[in-house]
């Protein structure tokens, strides 16, 4: 470090760059319409990205933030790595723990961090939003902490020749890591779960440090499924059977790894079932795997014929846009994207608020919101070849507010379940229309819910608060795990829908405007699709990225009864782009398309 540090001992108070005064990172890159997450072709050791070192940064700016960088890497040497910033004399300050006891406090900057200088050494302050503790098995758990700040000092000290060099003083005693610095140094890794009736997989999101070398990353993916799941998914999905675990570690020749396993009463089934999980768990490799238990012989799998062979969702066709006009559902037009008719007949296509759309395999689950003549809203359900044609409607009074209804894609085709809100609670439904409630054990009225593709997780809005819970069908009976809050500084949220396996979009306010944001599942990454709607989003449509679906990311949003998709600006749906009506007559004021929506 140079003379240039001296600079940034004068002037008060400096501000670290790359945040907006208004407290949201200005982060604004659109992702909607556009390719989802696409796989690797192959980790190399040219991707890995090593922590910054206490002597890397040009200006205090940047060393406050390569402080908070300083604990991301492989985790037996985080204490190591943040000691290395810290004044000898304060280093015990540190709380350490070792092994699988190391988790860092990750937090959000709410606004810029304040950089005084004094004539002996530099105050600083961070304010913070509490994310989580990512733990050494790559899950970032809910925050232990409740701090809203932490304060600590850089004492300059002067090293050989004209060098200033800085330490952290008086350092917090928890290892802190900003949401930038999990983003830079950690690549997002999902590990895939069977449910708990092993039909399908549900992801589980991870963190992996880029510091790990190519040749253990393997290793790390393998421990992670011996580990088990997160907590908030143990409930819907079935761990590998108690004591299993790695032997040594995985290896590699030429193209062909070998995993060799402790499986206590593993059979060929669940092996070869386990080897489904790697597959797609290590969605980056390709070429032969194989998986051996105690060293003996077990299954062979290529890893992307497998991916190829055993799909992670049941998503049928290209998506079809819809949306309702004057009563009825009819398809959207839009260049370059196929145009569906109607599944579901003329007859009973009227007085439509609302709509979900499934298709199951060659029928279509069909969930319609209908007005009553006295104003009161209810639920319709039908299924079958379409046009489907015979429904049932819920029994009693209706209710004032009802949300869009989502299907759950884990339930059986012949046996469908689906979800909606109704002045403020949630409700499960069956094919025959029959409302239950669903207890989330969450205070606040419920306002918006929204289901994976998988079926098994949900994202639900209570009291203007984001949360994600696992569910269970055991039966056709839904059961739901406890309820995880999403950290955001999007407030007043008051819509919800999924943007790819381990993404949600959502609508609510930031910066004092009304937007649409784009935020992981763990609430640690947010980004701003839209800045400004103008007004809350009412009704909010996805079609998520997956690796069936063709990486897709598509979404459409209904703001002060204006439907639109979003873009730069947001992209108004016409009434002209709504197939089969026709023209208004002369002076009569034609409807807006409303509650758009994705058949998928």
């Amino acid at each position: 470090m140079t003379r240039r540090f001296l600079a940034g001992l004068i002037g008060g108070v400096l501000l670290l760059g790359g945040l907006t005064g208004c407290g949201i990172p200005e982060r604004t890159e659109v992702r909607v319409e556009g390719p989802g997450p696409a796989a690797e072709g192959g980790a190399t050791n040219a991707d890995r990205i090593e922590p910054p070192l206490r002597t890397a940064a040009d200006s205090t700016e940047d060393f406050v933030r390569n402080f908070l960088a300083a604990p991301a890497g492989e985790p037996d040497r985080a204490y190591e790595r943040v000691r290395q910033f810290v004044e000898k004399g304060d280093r015990s300050r540190l709380q350490e723990k070792r092994g699988s006891e190391v988790a860092l406090t990750v937090v959000r900057l709410t606004k810029n961090p304040e950089i005084t200088t004094n004539l002996e050494d530099i105050d600083v302050t961070i304010t913070v939003q509490q994310v989580g503790r990512l733990r050494a098995d790559g899950v970032l758990a809910p925050p232990e902490a409740t701090e809203t700040s932490y304060r600590f000092r850089l004492r300059p000290t002067l090293e050989s020749g004209d060098q200033t060099d800085w330490y952290v003083a008086d350092p917090p005693t928890v290892l802190l890591l900003s949401v930038d610095a999990l983003e830079d140094h950690y690549l997002p890794r999902p590990v895939y779960f069977w449910s708990s009736d092993r039909s399908r997989l549900v992801p589980d999101q991870r963190y992996l440090p880029r510091a790990v070398p190519e040749d253990r990353r393997v290793s790390e993916v393998v421990r992670w499924l011996t580990d088990g799941p997160s907590e908030w998914l143990d409930r819907a999905v079935s761990p590998l059977p108690d004591r299993t675990q790695l032997i040594n570690n995985a290896t590699r020749t030429d193209d062909r790894w070998e995993v060799d396993l402790d499986m206590p009463g593993e059979d060929r089934t669940r092996v070869d079932q386990l080897g489904t999980q790697l597959a797609w768990s290590l969605s980056w490799l390709d070429g032969p795997l194989e998986l051996k238990i105690r060293n003996q012989q077990g299954v062979t799998i290529d890893l992307e014929q497998r991916r190829q062979e055993r799909p992670l969702y049941n998503v049928e066709g290209t998506p079809q846009r819809f949306c309702v006009y004057e009563g009825s559902i009819h398809p959207l037009l839009y260049p370059g994207e196929p145009v569906g008719s109607v599944p579901v007949a003329e007859a009973v296509n009227t007085s439509v608020v609302s709509a979900a759309l499934n298709r199951a395999g060659t029928g279509v689950h069909a969930a319609l919101v209908v007005a009553g003549p006295n104003g009161r809203k209810h639920l319709s359900v039908g299924r079958g070849f379409p046009p489907v044609s015979a429904f049932e409607r819920s029994d009693g009074p209706g209710w004032s507010t009802v949300g869009r209804p989502v299907w759950l894609r884990s339930a059986a085709a012949h046996a469908p379940v689906g979800l909606f809100v109704a002045d403020g609670r949630l409700y499960r439904f069956d094919g025959r229309a029959q409302p239950s409630v669903v207890s989330l054990n969450v205070p606040g009225s419920v306002t918006a819910v929204a289901a994976a593709l998988d079926g098994h997780r949900l994202a639900v809005v209570v009291g203007g608060v984001l949360h994600v819970v696992a569910v269970t069908l055991d039966g056709g009976v839904l059961a739901t795990g406890p309820a995880r809050r999403l950290p955001t500084l999007v407030t007043r949220l008051s819509a919800v829908d999924w943007y790819d396996e381990n993404r949600l979009i959502v609508a609510g306010s930031a910066a004092g405007r009304w937007a649409l944001y784009e935020l992981s599942v763990d609430g640690a990454l947010e980004v701003a699709l839209e800045q400004d709607i103008g007004a809350p989003a009412t009704h909010l449509a996805a079609y998520p990225a997956n690796p069936r679906g063709g990486q897709f990311g598509l979404a459409m949003f209904v703001a002060n009864e204006v439907a639109f998709r979003p873009g730069r600006p947001p992209e108004r749906i016409q009434r002209e782009q709504v197939e089969d009506v026709t023209a208004p007559p002369n002076g009569v004021r034609p409807g807006n398309p409303t509650a758009p929506f994705f058949l998928y």
